[in-house]
Parts: structure tokens; sequence; C-alpha cells
């Protein structure tokens, strides 16, 4: 019976004709027309006990489609085909920790359905795990061990490496640039999820997005250890006193939790390094925070911000408080205050903003994120849900907001993927509802500082607490590996302190994409004048 289902299906036996090549009609075989016939009687007994009824009829077609290929016939222009079935477009923007969640639910769930599309969309193809992005900086680790490809990850959720430009609330729309030429990409969604993250935001202070180093990708991390590298090789060919010591000083703008990490993570790295440059002294490094609040940390509270305080200041690292950078230059770092520091690096960790995405909606919004309600929906958009950074999602406890943590984002970003599935099966949605489990810092030098269900620690203990934390979090145990290796080699052999990309690699890098986007732009030219001498072609010999 199993064979003979395979070669022929009786629904479709009797709705269809078939034609060879030369489009005559063929009849089929004695043998297979009787066999046609009870297997039809026994399909009718059949779809009367069992509801899989448009399931078997499907099975029916592709076997009747099969049989066809092997007879070297094809169906006649009658045959009473199936339809394409109507499918479900879920859009997830973002790539970060909650759209990342949010797709790894639709990837065990709803994504594997037949009748629904679910599409992520990111500007790069990986998912970067930030809480470690000060150890690139610190050569503790490779960039590539924080880092794991999305494709890997996800099996059936359909992924995009685009950038979204912007969203068409009434069209339900979203528009994409791809590629080096930036081609345009639009999609269509019935169920858009917003999980853009952040971005950082300078304050329109001057000379700051032109000269200040940034702490928000892996590409950062990684030019901030090639910077330090680099100005120390300068610095140790350098004859003037003040230009060396100008080109060893490092500012840091902001003392929250990427700012006191990454400042520890600096210092910890050059006054390591500086050993191996003999003409170079260790007094001669100067780092320096500067934070306008009374004391570092303020997420952890006054005893640990300063505890945090305290420490750095014992590994001779500068902290300014009650002060803001103002300006910088690219050689001397201006604070409100009037005072001024020489430095050639500036760190810039002092503030983040909604992707521009989020800005052009016209939504109600809250500090610039999307105001959504306890189901993570957004009120005035049906279809639309925000999560994230992007997002400001009400504490019905507290009456004011969650705040945008990556323990918050990920968790956000399941509940508005369950929300989404329940819309879609008709079930009632449910709310979100998360206390935070803790916050985590590491200030440098084997130190850190945790608080975890209320209970506050510091020191090695704390640092120990983030880097176990931290390692279970991160994806894949691939990755788990590499971490725990590079940690071990660590304690033994020191940290990595080669200059992997340097000027001349920048350069022709900037220079070849030059080239490859002017040549596109010219093909793209010549393209569009041949159409349009063809169209002008056309029009003539018409006339």
């Amino acid at each position: 019976m199993r064979r003979d289902r395979d070669i022929a299906s009786p629904l479709c036996r009797q709705s269809c004709s078939f034609q060879n090549a030369n489009k005559v009609e063929v009849k089929l075989p004695t043998w297979l027309d009787r066999r046609a016939a009870s297997l039809a009687a026994e399909s009718a007994a059949f779809g009367k006990t069992n509801p899989s009824g448009a399931r078997l009829a499907r099975v029916q077609f592709l076997a009747s489609a099969k049989l066809t290929s092997k007879l070297g016939l094809r169906h006649a222009t009658n045959c009473n085909e199936p339809e394409e079935m109507k499918k479900t477009r879920v859009v997830i923007a973002g790539g970060g920790f909650a759209g990342l969640y949010a797709a790894k639910y639709f990837d065990k769930h709803l994504a594997r359905r037949p009748d629904v599309e679910v599409t992520l969309i990111s500007r790069e193809n990986f998912i970067l795990f930030t809480p470690m992005l000060h150890e690139v900086a610190a050569g503790d680790l490779s960039p590539s061990d924080i880092v794991n490809p999305l494709r890997r990850i996800l099996r059936h959720v359909k992924f995009v490496e685009a950038d979204v430009q912007d969203v068409d609330l009434n069209a339900r729309k979203i528009r994409c640039i791809h590629g080096i030429g930036d081609a345009d990409l639009e999609l269509e969604y019935d169920h858009l999820l917003l999980a853009l993250g952040s971005e950082t935001n300078f304050f329109d202070n001057q000379g700051l997005r032109e000269w200040a180093v940034t702490m928000k990708n892996v590409m950062d991390a990684t030019l901030l250890r090639n910077r330090m590298v680099a100005l120390l090789e300068e610095a140790a060919l350098e004859k003037d006193e003040n230009t060396r010591r100008e080109l060893l000083t490092f500012v840091t703008a902001g003392g929250g939790f990427a700012g006191a990490e990454t400042t520890g993570a600096v210092n910890d790295f050059l006054r390591e390094t500086a050993r191996f440059y003999p003409p170079l002294r260790e007094d001669m490094i100067r780092v320096v925070v500067v934070h306008p609040g009374s004391y570092l940390l303020p997420e952890l509270g006054e005893e640990l911000g300063r505890y945090a305080e305290r420490k750095l200041i014992e590994r001779k690292v500068e902290v300014i408080k009650g002060a803001r950078v103002a300006s910088y230059d690219g050689s001397v770092v201006e604070l409100n205050d009037g005072r001024s520091i020489p430095a050639a690096t500036l760190i810039w960790t002092a503030g983040v903003r909604p992707s521009p995405v989020i800005a052009s909606l016209p939504l109600a919004k809250e500090k610039n994120r999307v105001r959504v309600n306890e189901n993570l929906a957004v009120p005035e958009a049906t279809g639309l849900w925000a999560v994230g950074d992007c997002a400001a999602v009400p504490d019905s406890e507290s009456g004011q907001f969650y705040p945008p943590t990556a323990q918050h984002g990920l968790r956000e970003g399941v509940v508005a993927a369950k929300n989404i599935e329940r819309t879609i099966l008709g079930q009632p949605l449910k709310p979100f509802r998360f206390k935070t489990l803790g916050l985590l810092a590491a200030i440098g030098h084997h130190t850190g500082v945790a608080m975890v269900f209320g209970m506050k620690f510091s020191g090695f203990i704390a640092w120990w607490l983030w880097r176990s934390v931290y390692l279970l979090k991160l994806p894949r145990l691939a990755k788990k590996l590499r971490v725990v290796i590079a940690w071990t080699l660590d304690l033994f052999f020191g940290r990595d302190i080669t200059q992997i990309i340097t000027l001349r690699d920048v350069e022709e890098i900037s220079d070849r994409l030059a080239r490859i986007r002017a040549h596109r732009k010219q093909a793209a030219s010549m393209a569009t004048e041949s159409a349009l001498d063809t169209s002008t072609q056309t029009a003539i010999t018409r006339s």
C-alpha cells in the first residue's frame, strides 16, 4: 500500500488530465488505472474518519507530481492545483539580546509552522555579547570569542543582513538598505517587533562625534586595543616629554557600568604592557575617568560605587566627579567646570539614545523610547510590538518603567514572542513581569562589585561571580570553551599585546571600499542610460 501511494495520487488522478511535451493527452496504463480506482475508494473511506483531509490532499498531489515526472508527462492546464498558502509574516527588527531571544523562541515554535514566516533583520550577522566587550579591549579575549553567528543559532527563522531605515505603519512595510552599494530592500509584515536597541548619544557636544572613541560594538573594542598599542609604540619613539605624556593619557567620559569597566581594563592593559617598552615609565601613563555624579556606578548604590572608586584610585586612576566633558578637539579634553586635560584619547561612554528609526515614528514616547503596554504591544498600531532599549515598558509595581538592561531585554523579547504567537492563535495575552536579579561589574585587576538578590559583594569574590555568571550566559558551548581557554592562558602567559589593525590597513580598506562603491555607481548609471535608450528606441519604432 505504501508503494502504491508513492506511485499515484487517486484524488489528483480523478481531477487532472495529463499531456506530454507535444500537448497530446496520454492515457494512463491499465494497471495504474485499476490501482488508482482502488486507492480512490480507500481514500474516500479514510477521509470520513480522519480530519486531516487537507494534509492527505497535499500528500496525494505531491505523489501525482512525482508520477508525472517519472512518466515524462506534465499537468494539463485544467488541473485543479491547490493555491499557494497565505503566510502570516512576522518581522523582528534588530538582532541584539531582545531580538535574538524572541527569534530563538519563534525558531522552536511558531517558525516551524508552514503558514507562518518569521524574519530577523540585523545589520550584523552575529550577536555580540556586550558584557565582555571591555575584555576584548584589555586583550583578555579575542573579538571572535564574544560573537556568535546568527545563522548557526537559528534554523527556521529567516535571517536578513540589512540596516533598517524606516517603517511605514499604514502600509505595514519596513524599508532597509543592504550591501556595499546600500541597495534598497522592502519587507511587508503582519506583526513587527521593534528591537533596534540604542546608539551612542554625544549630546551635540563639540568635536565628540569626530574625535571620541566609543565602546558600543566589537570593532570599537578591537580598535581601542590597537590604538593603545599604537600609541605605546609612538610614545616609545617620541623625544618630547610633554608629547609623550599626552600620547599616554586616556580619558573616559562616564562612570556607569561601561565607563568603570572600560577604565579598569584600559588602566590594567597600559600599565602591564608598558614594561615591554624600555623608554617608557609607568608614571608617564595617565588614566582619568570623568563622572557627573557624586560616586561611580550609581546603579549599584553609594557603598559599592565608592568602593569601586577607591580601588581605581589605588591603581593610579584619577577620578573626577561632579563634572562633564564639554568638548574635545583630538588633543585637549575640555570640562564644563573650566578644567582641561591634554589627551590623545577620549573614550565616550556617557550616553545612549534609541535608534533614529524610533525617533521618526509617530508614536507616544517616554524619553525617546516607544511606550508599550504591559503586553509589550504598541497601543496606537495594530501588530506593532517593541522591546529592549527602544521600548518604555511599564512596571506595574513601581509605577515607573523597567531599566533598559540586557537581563530585562532578553526576557522582554521572549514574552513579546509568546504574545505574538498567542495573538496569531487567538489566545489571551500575558503581561511582562520581572524583578532584577542582580547587577555586576568588573573594574579590573581581579576586582569587581556585585549586588545579587539584594546582597552586596566586592573584591575577588565579586569578580569571580561576574565571570561565572556571564560565562554561563554566553551563547553556545563552543564559545564558552574558547573563553575558558583564553582566561586560563591569560593567567599563565599574560594578555595579548599585538597590534592586529594598523593605519595602513584602515587606509587600504577605505580606498578599496571607495573604489567598489564608485564602480557600482558607474555600473548602475550605465544600466539606467541603457534602459532609457532602449525605451526611446522602442517608442520611435512604434511611432
